[in-house]
C-alpha cells in the first residue's frame, strides 16, 4: 500500500469515526469529539470542516464554556443524504432506508421461495426492495449516498464476492455484479455478523463496550465480535463463524460439510430438528416454513404447551453450552443475542440460555458477561448495512461519485473502531 494511499484511509476512518460520535451525541462540540475519539482538535476541526461542506452536518448554536469562548455546536444533518441497508437471509429480503442520522424512512421485503435462491434470482428481489423504498421514502436518487448489503456466509468485501453460502451451496458468487445491473446507487457487501455487531456498538446493547459478542440467531448461526472496542474482522473477514464449530462430535450433518457444528442444534431448521425428535407429529412443527414453526413455538412456550417448553430448554442447553465457550475464551463484557429466532423465542429463551451457560462456564468470566436481548428495534442487520453504506460514501473523493465495487480499504487504526 503506498504512502498516498495509506493516508486516505486514514483520513476516511477518522471521518467515518467523527460522524459515528456525533450520530451518537448529536449536538456535540468539537472538543467533545476531540476527547472521545482521541483525535487532535485541529485533526477534529478539519474533518468537520469536511463534512459541513458535503452538507453531512449543520452548526446548530453554541454552549456556554466555563471560563471561555462559547462552544459551537454541530449536529448531523438528517436531509444530508439517505442509506440503504439490506438484509438477504435465507428465507428472506429486508430492505430498510435510513437518514444520514440513521432514522428509519422507509422499509420492505420480499420472501424467498424455496426454489428461488440462484442467486440472479435473489438480485432480482434485492432490486425490487430497494426501488420500493426509494419510492415509499420520496427520496431522490442522486440523494441515496450507497446501499449496503449484507449477506450470509463468508465474502470477499475488496471484491464484492460471496465466497460461500453453504446453506445456498454458492461458491464465489459476484453478487454486487449482479446487483449493479438493476441498481444505480453505490454497493458495499459484507456479511450478517459485522452488520449486527455494528448495529449494537452503534445504537444496541455493545454501545459503550469494549468486548461484545453479538449472537445471531437465525437460519444460520454466528458470533460477531468486538474486542478492545472495534470490530473483529480476521484476515480473511472470516471470523464468527462459530456457527459452523462442532458442539457434538460426529452429530448432526451440517450444510458446510461437517457433522454436529453449533448451527444444527440451535439455528431455525435445528429447532425444528430438536421438534421433530421430540414430537414428530407436533401441530407446533410446520415441515417447510422455519418461521411459522418458530412462531408457534414461542406462542406455545407463552400458553405453557409442554413440548413447546422442552424444545426450548433443549435448544437453550445447546445454545448455553456453545455460548459458555465464547464466554470463557473471549471474556466479554456482554452477549447479545441477536437476529429473528432470538427475538421470536425472546425472554422465555433469554432466562433458559442464562442458566444453562451458569452451568457451563468458568465461574469468574461468566459473573462478568451480562447476556442480553438486542435491545435495537429496528432490523439490526439493515442498520448495520446501512453503515457499510455510510464508510463507503465517505471514502468517496466527491458525493455522487462512488464507484459501485467492494467498499474502501480500511485501515488497523485504533480510529476506525467499528469500520
Amino acid at each position: 500500500m503506498s504512502a498516498k494511499s495509506t493516508s486516505r484511509d486514514i483520513r476516511t476512518a477518522n471521518r467515518y469515526e467523527v460522524l459515528r460520535q456525533i450520530i451518537a451525541r448529536s449536538p456535540t462540540s468539537r472538543q467533545e469529539l476531540a476527547a472521545t475519539t482521541g483525535l487532535s482538535l485541529a485533526t477534529v476541526a478539519t474533518l468537520v470542516g469536511e463534512l459541513l461542506d458535503l452538507g453531512m452536518l449543520t452548526e446548530v448554536g453554541f454552549e456556554d464554556s466555563a471560563g471561555g469562548r462559547p462552544r459551537g455546536l454541530i449536529a448531523v444533518n438528517p436531509s444530508g443524504g439517505a442509506l440503504i441497508g439490506v438484509d438477504i437471509a435465507e428465507t428472506y429480503v429486508r430492505v430498510e432506508l435510513f437518514d444520514l442520522a440513521l432514522g428509519m424512512l422507509a422499509r420492505a421485503g420480499e420472501e424467498l421461495e424455496p426454489g428461488g435462491k440462484r442467486p440472479e434470482q435473489v438480485a432480482a428481489h434485492v432490486a425490487a426492495a430497494v426501488g420500493t423504498v426509494v419510492s415509499r421514502a420520496g427520496v431522490g436518487s442522486d440523494r441515496v449516498l450507497g446501499v449496503g448489503v449484507s449477506v450470509p456466509g463468508q465474502v470477499d468485501r475488496d471484491r464484492g464476492i460471496c465466497v460461500y453460502a453453504a446453506n445456498w451451496d454458492w461458491h464465489d458468487v459476484p453478487l454486487l455484479e449482479l446487483l449493479a445491473r438493476h441498481i444505480v446507487h453505490p454497493l458495499y457487501l459484507d456479511n450478517p455478523l459485522r452488520a449486527c455487531t455494528i448495529a449494537e456498538l452503534w445504537f444496541g446493547a455493545a454501545r459503550g463496550r469494549g468486548d461484545a459478542v453479538v449472537v445471531n440467531l437465525g437460519t444460520g448461526v454466528g458470533a460477531g465480535l468486538a474486542l478492545g472496542g472495534g470490530l473483529h474482522r480476521g484476515v480473511s473477514n472470516s471470523a464468527g463463524e462459530w456457527g459452523h464449530t462442532t458442539l457434538v462430535l460426529d452429530g448432526r450433518p451440517c450444510h458446510c460439510g461437517n457433522r454436529g457444528c453449533v448451527e444444527t442444534y440451535v439455528g431455525a431448521p435445528g429447532i425444528m430438528t430438536n421438534l421433530r425428535e421430540l414430537s414428530p407429529h407436533s401441530p407446533l412443527l410446520h415441515p417447510e416454513d422455519q418461521t411459522a414453526t418458530i412462531e408457534a413455538l414461542a406462542h406455545g412456550v407463552t400458553a405453557g404447551d409442554p413440548v413447546a417448553l422442552e424444545v426450548l430448554r433443549t435448544t437453550a442447553r445447546y445454545l448455553g453450552a456453545g455460548i459458555a465457550d465464547l464466554v470463557n475464551l473471549l471474556n466479554p463484557e456482554v452477549v447479545v443475542l441477536s437476529s429473528w429466532v432470538a427475538a421470536a423465542l425472546g425472554a422465555p429463551l433469554l432466562n433458559e440460555v442464562r442458566a444453562a451457560v451458569g452451568r457451563h462456564a468458568l465461574s469468574r468470566p461468566f459473573a462478568v458477561t451480562e447476556i442480553v436481548l438486542s435491545p435495537v428495534q429496528t432490523d439490526p442487520v439493515c442498520l448495520g448495512a446501512a453503515t457499510f453504506a455510510l464508510e463507503g460514501a465517505l471514502g468517496s473523493p466527491r458525493r455522487g461519485h462512488v464507484k459501485t465495487v467492494g467498499r474502501p480499504a480500511t485501515p488497523r487504526s485504533r480510529t476506525a473502531q467499528s469500520s
